[in-house]
């Protein structure tokens, strides 16, 4: 039987387990009520305090309005559809794209989308109007194409009809790193490092969950030129590239394995005067598509040319030009080109210093108070988690058979090799600030050549060019470092 109980002016009506109440301007009906309720000129209150007023099964409500909340639908949406007012919907879009017919327009509806797969980057979601209508003013589709993009639409009149009211251009989840063996494996913060200082294999066994995690950045420098003999030029350093903080663009990783090469250095060139001693460049690094090209050898006495590479040799005296450095060109350029030398008979003069990572190698100066060059300074890079140089060029070497004021070529900050000094008190001195520094230049002839008036070492794995040799008889110049990779990516 369906009741009606009309309430004007009344305290207490009670109808089987149905109570309703009037206290003042207030009516309240009692919790399990089932009959309709008119109340003229009153407030009603449905249920009891903390209790819950449910409808009928196939009722429905009016006049309540909407929250501007939407009911999510948890199947997601793989195919082209028709959205309906009040709900959300999670899009996967990694099977190819598709579009959302959007209702027909009434003040107050709302749409809401979400990227399911975080593929909108990839195959975007179209979003069309219904008809004529307008999306932000505009009549016509909108696409969704921001990675993790989740937005929600409000239809508010004919002028602008759908307007977003809320944009998620990210999406938060757990995170699962990409994994990787080979190499040192060390960590900074969120970081993975692996350190290659010779031959090996880095294997990515798993990607991360977001794809823009798989990126690799990478420090690759070839291995370093050596000096050349005979108060000569200094070993250019070898060839830098990297991508931590620099312009050049990542590795993207793949589930594969990327055999490394770690470039030697140039060998320390053999004894003896004049032009027919050899020079030896440093050996490229490899890593996946990066090459870094190893670094030229110093130019020979008298007037020899530094030779070409990742950074090039130092001119030899007299008047040899410095080696060009960045060859083979490179995008983002590996390194830079020797100095010249100059006269060894004005009480100065000497071999130019090798081009370093981040400078050209300095001329050598005639006298009666110059000397030889100093190497180029390599380049800072804490890719490793410290704050080191790399990639110096080797200091020119200087005879001084004029007067005890010439000076010989220092190394470049970064590993450089020292140039020798046959008659002063010192040679030049080793780049510091490196994984392993350079080695200071001799001084004084020896009995048998190649002894103290060798040119400094470049350091090990810096990649640093080895320091000119000082002495009339051929003591030899100094060998390049050896190369190093350095790979970086985020595991946690």
């Amino acid at each position: 039987m369906t009741s009606k109980i009309k309430v004007d002016n009344i305290n207490k009506v009670s109808d089987d387990s149905n109570i309703i109440k009037k206290c003042g301007t207030t009516t309240t009906i009692g919790s399990g009520a089932s009959n309709p309720i008119v109340v003229d000129g009153s407030a009603v209150t449905l249920g009891r305090c903390g209790g819950t007023v449910a409808l009928a099964s196939g009722a429905t409500q009016t006049g309540f309005g909407r929250t501007g909340a939407v009911d999510w639908q948890t199947t997601p949406k793989t195919a082209t559809f028709t959205a309906v007012s009040g709900e959300g919907y999670f899009c996967n879009t990694s099977g190819g794209t598709f579009t959302v017919n959007l209702p027909a327009g009434s003040a107050g509806a709302i749409v809401s989308l979400a990227d399911y797969t975080r593929t909108w980057q990839t195959n975007s979601l179209t979003v069309s109007p219904n008809g004529s209508e307008k999306i932000g003013g505009v009549p016509a589709d909108a696409s969704l194409s921001t990675e993790g993009q989740s937005i929600t639409l409000v239809y508010v009149d004919g002028t602008e009809g759908w307007i977003n009211v809320q944009d998620s251009t990210s999406a938060i989840s757990g995170f699962v790193g990409l994994t990787a063996t080979g190499g040192t494996i060390t960590t900074s913060g969120n970081f993975k490092i692996h350190t290659f200082t010779g031959p090996g294999t880095f294997q990515v066994t798993a990607l991360a969950n977001c794809s823009s995690d798989d990126s690799l950045d990478y420090l690759v420098v070839a291995g370093g030129g050596s000096g050349a003999t005979q108060h000569s030029g200094g070993g250019g350093a070898g060839g830098y590239r990297t991508s931590f903080c620099a312009p050049a663009t990542p590795i993207t990783a793949t589930v594969a394995s990327f055999p490394i090469t770690v470039g030697a250095g140039g060998a320390q060139p053999g004894t003896g005067s004049g032009p027919s001693v050899p020079t030896n460049p440093g050996n490229n690094s490899v890593f996946s598509t990066i090459t870094s090209t190893g670094g030229g050898g110093g130019g020979r006495y008298p007037d020899g040319t530094g030779t070409a590479g990742g950074s090039g040799g130092g001119g030899a005296s007299d008047s040899g030009s410095g080696g060009a450095g960045n060859t083979p060109s490179t995008p983002v350029s590996q390194g830079n080109t020797g100095g010249n030398g100059a006269s060894h008979n004005t009480g100065g003069g000497g071999g130019g210093g090798g081009g370093g990572g981040a400078a050209v190698g300095v001329n050598a100066i005639a006298g009666p108070s110059g000397g030889a060059g100093n190497g180029g300074a390599g380049a800072q890079n804490n890719i490793c988690g410290n704050n080191y140089y790399w990639a110096g060029g080797g200091g020119g070497a200087v005879i001084d058979s004029k007067t005890s004021n010439a000076y010989a070529g220092n190394g470049g900050i970064g590993g450089g090799g020292g140039g020798a000094n046959k008659r002063n008190s010192a040679g030049g001195a080793g780049g510091g600030s490196a994984i392993n520094s350079g080695t200071a230049g001799g001084t004084q002839p020896s009995p048998t050549p190649g002894g103290p008036a060798a040119g400094g070492a470049g350091g090990a794995n810096s990649g640093g060019g080895g320091g000119g040799g000082g002495s009339d008889t051929g003591d030899a110049g100094g060998a390049g470092g050896s190369g190093i990779v350095v790979i970086r990516y985020k595991f946690q």
